[in-house]
């Protein structure tokens, strides 16, 4: 069945998702707020910023009105960053409010919110109720939109706690190369997705500075760690933390030149400053922000997670990135599963 679909966000992933939406034989509209690249994408069918080589398909509609983009939608998919999320739905509700459209909504961003350290389905859940919505669904696992792009075999969650939401989900999405699991575990899928992004940061700075595959085993290794524990914390189930949107998200935004976290971090490695990096970017590195919330849960809740706390002294504090691998190394032994 054809659904009606609102991608909101036109950066590498939400282009990718609603171009396979379009392909799976649904109708996209994709709202981005640039002019620029509205008419880029309707008359060229590319969006070289960010997949210069990538050819969009000519049923993706792009436009700059946010009421054009939820006309008749039965799905609103958000792909905006994190620090935008709250901005966005405050206006989608509006938007909804005037249409009377009660669409499921999804989000397949990765982050948590500064200030408030709430979780995006939190955000989403306070500025569109029930009464204005269906159920909401979360969409994560191992999936750099350049993959996608070239058809690369994915697979990723779809966590509601609204199961039959979960798989009306994934039946949108799956095709022959992209794969969707389901899951009601919300919070675990959504700690993931965000906290990796945190450790990836620390896995680029490792490479700049010319450790092996050793060092990299290590940190992912007792970073999954880190994020379960402070997931598990908050109400997550701790088998979540091995599946895709755990220890797989967590396995290539580590390993992967198309991260942005670990391209920051390669590049703190090699000695650029922080500032330098973010200026030219030209994305968003959600790690950053995440992990300066991630260092406050850990001390709101009291656990240890000396990797993200490292990682937080680098970015925030100015200080030496050698100087806390050391501190790391020479911390006090300890039993491996504690």
């Amino acid at each position: 069945m054809t659904e009606k679909i609102a991608v909101l966000g036109a950066g590498s992933w939400g282009t990718v998702l609603a171009n396979l939406l379009t392909e799976n034989g649904h109708q996209v509209s994709l709202w981005a707020n640039k002019e620029k690249l509205v008419t880029e994408i309707n008359q060229e069918h590319t969006n070289v910023h960010y997949l210069p080589t990538f050819k969009i398909n000519p049923k993706v509609v792009a436009t700059l009105s946010l009421a054009t983009a939820l006309q008749d939608v039965d799905l609103i998919l958000f792909v905006v960053p994190t620090n935008a999320i709250r901005e966005v739905a405050k206006k989608v509700v509006t938007v909804l409010n005037e249409t009377g459209r009660k669409p499921l909504i999804m989000h397949a961003s990765k982050g948590l919110e500064q200030g408030t350290h709430k979780r995006l389905s939190q955000v989403l859940s306070e500025e569109i109720p029930e009464n204005e919505r269906q159920a909401l669904v979360v969409l994560s696992g191992p999936s750099h939109a350049e993959d996608v792009a070239n058809r690369d075999l994915t697979s990723i969650t779809a966590a509601s706690v609204d199961l039959e939401a979960a798989k009306r989900v994934q039946q949108l999405f799956m095709n022959d190369y992209f794969r969707i699991y389901t899951n009601d575990d919300v919070i675990g899928v959504e700690m993931g997705a965000a906290l990796k992004n945190v450790i990836a940061i620390g896995a680029g700075a490792l490479h700049g500075l010319g450790y092996g595959d050793n060092t990299k085993a290590a940190l992912i290794t007792r970073g999954l760690a880190e994020i379960s524990r402070l997931g598990v914390a908050f109400g997550a189930k701790p088998l979540t933390f091995i599946g895709l949107s755990g220890v797989g998200d967590l396995i290539v935004t580590c390993t992967s030149v198309h991260s942005r976290n670990w391209r920051a971090g390669n590049q703190l490695g090699q000695g650029q400053s922080l500032e330098t990096i973010l200026k030219n970017m030209g994305m968003v590195v959600e790690g950053v922000s995440t992990t300066k919330v991630a260092h406050e849960l850990a001390q709101q809740k009291n656990i240890e997670m000396p990797i993200t706390t490292a990682i937080y002294h680098v970015l925030y504090e100015q200080k030496n990135i050698r100087d806390e691998i050391t501190c790391l190394m020479q911390r006090e032994g300890k039993m491996e599963m504690d």
